[in-house]
């Protein structure tokens, strides 16, 4: 059986989905998940380490730089939440190996799809990296944590809005027995607060990963920087969106096939950050933080010793930077323990 049977038996059994518990079980499904057994990085989507390795090395001195702002404790961790293949955290290694001071700095890895997990510790061998499961605990070391595209994969729950009352959007069964989007009966009491006309979207997991950081920096110091695409200023509406094979497809098509994302809040973010006494630094455009670390000249050098490759480089470069590219809709956002100075970048 595929996972579209095992959810229409579900839905049968039990009735209708909420969308956050579709995008779950599309993504996570231990039998038929997407990041469980198929992620396509490279096949359904490329992220910004895979197009150019100037934006994991970027990281990887931001990192060095903000551990030593805190005092270089030793030990400390380097932590990537949903790292894919590898490819950020081994570009960051490079570049804080080069930069000489991180030897303190172990690495750890969050990484809740095991096929992934397999390729990290494959590419990642020679740096012996701790591996922490599914994000849930930090553990009790001074750390810098960072996560790109990973919070879009947060499932999402959906609310529409009638003539007076918001009601969540479920998946459920149409006249023909196939997956189909609908509404649940009863008047939904928890749709966002500063939602829009029509249409709202959130993630309950930005509360969790609130809660976690708290948690975390009430017992030692650290940072945390997300990067990922997202509006900053409205609630999200219906954001919901899946990819295959490089295509945008119907979100109910292939579940378990396609790759999920929605957009992120990073509004509502900053603010249960801010609430729970958090620093927070940003978000601002991905673009404008590339180049203040130093993305035009990190490009320039990489052009000069491998002129051969120039026109790539610079290629990779101005995707993540340009505004009409990455570079404007891509956010990015630092959580960190009360009491530190801000971080660079913002």
């Amino acid at each position: 059986m595929s996972l579209k049977d095992d959810l229409k038996a579900l839905i049968e059994a039990g009735g209708p989905l909420p969308v956050s518990a579709y995008m779950n079980a599309c993504l996570h499904d231990p039998k038929h998940g997407y990041y469980a057994t198929r992620p396509g990085i490279g096949r359904d989507f490329i992220t910004a380490p895979e197009i150019s390795q100037v934006f994991g090395e970027l990281l990887g001195l931001w990192a060095l730089h903000e551990w030593q702002a805190m005092g270089a404790p030793a030990p400390s961790r380097l932590v990537e939440i949903g790292g894919g293949r590898g490819a950020m955290m081994a570009d960051m290694l490079r570049a804080v190996g080069r930069a000489r001071g991180g030897e303190a700095l172990s690495v750890a890895m969050s990484e809740a799809s095991p096929v992934h997990a397999e390729q990290q510790k494959q590419a990642l061998s020679a740096f012996h990296p701790d591996f922490l499961g599914a994000f849930q605990s930090l553990g009790d070391a001074p750390f810098i944590l960072i996560a790109n595209e990973w919070l879009d994969c947060l499932p999402a729950r959906q609310f529409l809005k009638g003539q007076a009352d918001w009601h969540e959007k479920v998946v459920g069964l149409d006249e023909a027995g196939e997956l189909a989007f609908g509404l649940a009966a009863d008047k939904a009491s928890d749709a966002p607060s500063g939602a829009g006309e029509e249409a709202a979207e959130i993630q309950p997991a930005l509360e969790t990963l609130v809660d976690v950081l708290k948690d975390a920096f009430e017992a030692v110091p650290g940072r945390a920087l997300f990067i990922d695409y997202g509006p900053v200023n409205h609630v999200p509406g219906d954001t919901l969106r899946a990819f295959y094979k490089g295509e945008q497809v119907d979100p109910l098509a292939m579940p378990g096939v396609s790759d999920l994302t929605v957009d992120v809040d990073f509004g509502r973010l900053a603010r249960l950050a801010g609430k729970a006494g958090l620093g927070v630094a940003g978000p601002v455009e991905q673009g404008a933080f590339l180049m203040s670390l130093g993305a035009e000249a990190r490009m320039q050098a990489l052009i000069k010793a491998n002129p051969d490759r120039a026109e790539a480089i610079h290629d990779g470069v101005r995707r993540l930077v340009d505004p009409a590219e990455m570079g404007r809709r891509f956010k990015v956002i630092c959580l960190s323990a009360p009491g530190l100075p801000a971080p660079a970048g913002f």
